[in-house]
């Protein structure tokens, strides 16, 4: 039976937020034709089957789609295979090889922004209208909208809904913090959803390096 991890990515220093995510490291045991139904079962936001840890090699999937990049589901990987003895300095999703690190409980890892799925952004003037939205904005599927907490010291307050990808609000959505940290060309903290924190800066080979903390929530056989 495939056993299934349970992790939250991107949690805060007081170890709230983060986003749901599974993982199954032994990806051969769920067969390619039902990986979509499989991720659709869970419901997470994404999840991750790895199918050669040695060659950092892993599959993508939302509950409607399978993606070539995504942020929160490669930081968790990589922080498992490393809690696992299996640490892989690169991760080999279909859109590319994603160096990854681990340095003080943190969880890092680095894409190029044109990998990522699309994201516009909506810039509002203040934290608290970002936390007013009940919904996405209207003519948005897959949006951002972020605010200034304190634009000297690089904070952001962000919330991000993704219907297009078949998740209505994501908690903490890497691949977005790859999109602005470029776009703003800045390193940024991101507090997102109801308590996440994601750390966001642009390297010099065009690449963007994205990280935060991730915590075991369960491991267990999948259909318990």
């Amino acid at each position: 039976m495939p056993v299934l991890h349970v992790l939250r990515v991107f949690t805060g220093d007081d170890g709230a937020g983060g986003n749901p995510l599974g993982v199954f490291l032994d990806g051969a045991s769920v067969p390619p034709e039902q990986r979509q139904a499989v991720a659709a079962d869970l419901g997470f936001s994404e999840t991750v089957f790895v199918d050669d840890s040695a060659a950092g090699r892993v599959a993508i999937f939302t509950p409607t789609v399978e993606l070539g990049f995504a942020g929160h589901p490669l930081v968790g990987t990589a922080w498992l295979l490393a809690a696992e003895g299996r640490e892989a300095s690169v991760l080999r999703p279909s859109a590319g090889e994603v160096p990854t690190r681990q340095e003080g409980g943190l969880s890092f890892i680095a894409g190029r922004p044109a990998w990522a799925p699309r994201f516009e952004h909506h810039k509002l003037e203040s934290p608290a209208e970002v936390d007013a939205l009940d919904a996405p904005l209207e003519g948005y599927d897959a949006v951002g909208c972020w605010a200034w907490e304190d634009e000297g010291g690089g904070l952001v307050r962000c919330r991000v809904f993704c219907p297009a990808y078949g998740i209505d609000e994501d908690e903490a959505t890497g691949a977005h913090a790859v999109l602005l940290a470029a776009a703003l060309r800045r390193p940024l903290v991101i507090h997102q959803g109801e308590g996440s924190t994601i750390l966001a800066r642009p390297l010099d080979d065009g690449f963007v390096e994205i990280g935060g903390r991730v915590a075991l929530v369960v491991r267990r056989d999948y259909g318990d």
